[in-house]
């Protein structure tokens, strides 16, 4: 590691987050009063780059964010009540990584009864009166975009020789559902056993509507139907079932009527696609036209209006829907992000919505519609946006005609510059124009001197489920040759030198870092990072290794299919592009030893090639000083390989 590139990204990262220690740096769950007067989020806050951020609750007013008070530790996902008196958050207060129920009532702060578990999530009842509770246990999994692992487990009595032992039974992990009356201060758990309930809401105020699976597994999400828990006591009833993912699940306030997207989907959390709507007592079902919309955010606003918020190709959408007579009411449209992996908010009572926007070269903030009520701009984010460069949509066509969209960062000056390729993870999720674009080494590349493209091949959310589904049995195909003619046409334009052209990508980003360098010896350098490289090792190591499978079309025992034909690793004789192989070793997305074996299969046909494996990382590399580490080996890497300057 060369410790001069180690210095300089350290202080690129002081510099960004150092004028900010102690307060907000980025922005999410945002949460509305219905009466619009009060506006709260979820902040990330470094105290120093240590670590990953603690969260903390702000509440927006006169155009500043103002921290709440909270019981100590880390607090997110709060919620105001239907009549805005009182604040419901979750706090880890208590234990590390294991959230419980707090209320702010505006005199006191108010622990609620200890739940077994962590609560991921709450809902208020539509009287108030009671708050619905989502649980995990110990060792639930953690989705890929929450960085893979499983939340904390109590290990603190056992021995250090203590073996980790995996029967198939499924004894924990298990996601259950509780109810906390506010007024008697009583908890209850409402969900039976046997019943995995990943997300869930109110449908009226004596039932509640929930995805659940039979098993707790994280690839049991894939198959996940609707299903209807009466709080009477009555047994519980599958409402809805699909042949593809579903997410976002809500019930009106009078319980008539359930939303819910269906999508294809590659990652829990990313669903992204289309609205159905479902009569709860007929079961009947149909599909809301949402102008071109992939919803990804769903509240009742009544008993017929329906608030969303979805991508619709590189822009961030607000809409109102009036379920009785079908009409649309858009708010916004805006090319830039209006959230976290996708677009988040929540609606007042007359209609309007608050969102966290940001772009790259706009620091989050928060707005109410269209308007600014609150930024985390300061000093740092200055002095980023000074070196970051510039961000521009672009587009290109494919070999078989069919229209991509990407996003492009490139450094002051005129090309062609060296051109990394950012590969999106999932193969489902998609870029827009956003705060770093996602990644922190998109701007400490612009600032060292190279472009950076940012691109949605097919597969990517935002342009309908048929576009979506392109990937499906096909991954490392059409798709890899939208990169591909991306590139071209950048080359094509004088933006890219074709002699200096790289890789970098997490997840199924990753999967196709590793995949290009054995299709094309174009490349200079690639950093697969998390990535899949054999197909077959995955079906039998990853906790998603149905999704792949399926994904896939094949059958890890049957020889000769996709399976053998779409792993990197047995093509390796093919490359000779110099890759850095990275990975966490808590992931159990994409283990490490998806790295470890390209690395290996590189190095024996004499290919240029470095492993690093982080040791309290998980799908990806997220916490400090880890994260500096990581940041230092990629620039270096390219720097090396493709330099800006010669």
């Amino acid at each position: 590691m060369d410790e001069d590139l180690r210095a300089y990204v350290s202080n690129f990262q002081h510099q960004l987050h150092k004028p900010a220690f102690g307060a907000p740096h980025a922005l999410r769950e945002p949460h509305v009063s219905r009466d619009g007067r009060r506006v709260v989020v979820t902040a990330s806050v470094y105290d120093a780059l240590d670590g990953l951020p603690r969260t903390a609750i702000y509440t927006v007013a006169d155009g500043r964010l103002h921290a709440m008070p909270s019981l100590g530790g880390s607090t997110r996902g709060a919620r105001y009540a239907p009549d805005g008196r009182t604040l419901a958050a979750l706090t880890d207060s208590a234990a590390a990584g294991v959230f419980q129920l707090q209320l702010n009532t505006g005199d006191e702060l108010v622990a609620a009864p200890h739940v077994p578990g962590t609560v991921e999530y709450l809902r208020w009842s539509a009287d108030g009166t009671r708050i619905l509770l989502g649980v995990a246990a110990p060792g639930a999994d953690l989705a890929g975009g929450q960085g893979s692992g499983t939340h904390v487990r109590d290990t603190a009595e056992q021995p250090e020789w203590m073996p980790t032992v995996e029967d198939g039974s499924a004894s924990d992990g298990w996601r259950t559902l509780w109810v906390y009356d506010v007024g008697t201060g009583e908890l209850a758990r409402i969900s039976a056993p046997g019943l995995n309930c990943w997300e869930a809401d109110w449908c009226g105020s004596d039932r509640v509507v929930a995805i659940t699976s039979p098993a707790p597994d994280e690839d049991s999400w894939y198959g996940a139907e609707v299903t209807l828990l009466d709080l009477g006591g009555g047994a519980s009833k599958r409402l809805y079932a699909s042949p593809v993912q579903l997410g976002w699940v809500t019930g009106s306030l009078d319980g008539r009527r359930v939303a819910v997207v269906r999508a294809i989907c590659s990652d829990r959390w990313l669903v992204a696609g289309d609205l159905v709507l479902i009569d709860v007592a007929t079961g009947a079902t149909a599909v809301a036209d949402t102008a071109g919309t992939d919803v990804t955010w769903l509240q009742w606003i009544d008993e017929r209006r329906l608030g969303y918020l979805g991508r619709r190709h590189l822009d961030s959408v607000a809409a109102v829907l009036d379920t009785e007579d079908g009409r649309t009411d858009e708010i916004f449209a805006v090319g830039r992000a209006a959230g976290g992996w996708h677009p988040e908010g929540a609606f007042t009572q007359d209609g309007r919505v608050v969102t966290v926007q940001h772009g790259y070269r706009t620091p989050h903030q928060v707005m109410l519609d269209e308007v600014v009520i609150a930024s985390v701009a300061h000093a740092g984010t200055d002095w980023l946006l000074s070196v970051a460069g510039r961000s521009e949509p672009v587009s290109w066509r494919a070999p078989d005609g069919l229209e991509i969209e990407g996003i492009l960062c490139t450094p002051a000056g005129d090309g062609p510059f060296p051109l990394v390729v950012t590969i999106h993870g999932g193969p489902i999720w998609s870029f827009c124009d956003q705060w770093s674009m996602n990644y922190a080494w998109v701007p400490l590349l612009v600032a060292r001197g190279y472009a950076v493209l940012n691109p949605n091949p097919r597969g990517s959310s935002g342009r309908g489920q048929e576009f979506a589904g392109h990937v499906v049995r096909d991954m490392g195909g059409a798709d890899a040759h939208d990169i591909l003619s991306g590139i071209d046409e950048l080359v094509r334009r004088g933006v890219a030198d074709p002699d200096r052209i790289g890789l970098i990508g997490r997840s199924y980003g990753g999967f196709m870092s590793a995949w290009l360098v054995t299709q094309s010896t174009r490349f200079a350098a690639a950093v697969p990072l998390s990535p899949v490289t054999d197909w077959y090792s995955q079906a039998f190591t990853s906790n998603v290794a149905g999704w792949g499978n399926s994904f896939l079309g094949a059958d890890p025992e049957e020889p000769g299919n996709a399976v053998h034909q779409r792993s990197p690793v047995l093509r390796a004789s093919r490359v000779r592009t110099p890759c850095l192989n990275v990975a966490g070793a808590l992931d159990r997305c994409t283990p490490p030893t998806q790295a470890l074996e390209f690395h290996r299969a590189l190095r024996a046909y004499g290919v240029d090639s470095t492993l690093v494996i982080y040791p309290q990382e998980g799908h990806g590399v997220a916490g400090y000083p880890a994260l500096v580490d990581f940041l230092a080996r990629v620039l270096g890497w390219f720097e090396r390989y493709m330099p800006a300057w010669y």
